[in-house]
């Protein structure tokens, strides 16, 4: 995945959240209809325009979402880097071994 698209991902899912936690303790309920918007929107937009590919959602919406959550508490935990060196190996190493 391309930084500019991490970043997408990172800003869509930050914002998800904070439109949740904003939207119950101030009772703003519109805020919860944007929610899908900017969580999808943010992570299309860096498939469609920046890696020219099909985003996972479309076939896989939860899992797609799970994996952004998990990819932005990476990124908070400052884990983000070792764990991209670790699927680039194992996924060359599965190539390898086709």
């Amino acid at each position: 995945m391309d930084n500019t698209n991490r970043v997408l991902h990172f800003c869509g899912t930050a914002l998800l959240i904070l439109c949740l936690v904003t939207g119950i303790f101030t009772g703003i309920w519109w805020l919860f209809a944007i929610i899908p918007v900017l969580g999808y929107g943010f992570a299309w937009v860096g498939h469609f325009f920046i890696e020219k590919n099909k985003p996972a959602t479309f076939t896989y919406p939860l899992y797609s979402l799970a994996a952004d959550f998990v990819m932005f508490w990476h990124t908070i935990a400052g884990q983000i880097n070792s764990k991209i060196k670790e699927a680039k190996i194992i996924y060359s190493d599965n190539n390898l071994n086709q």
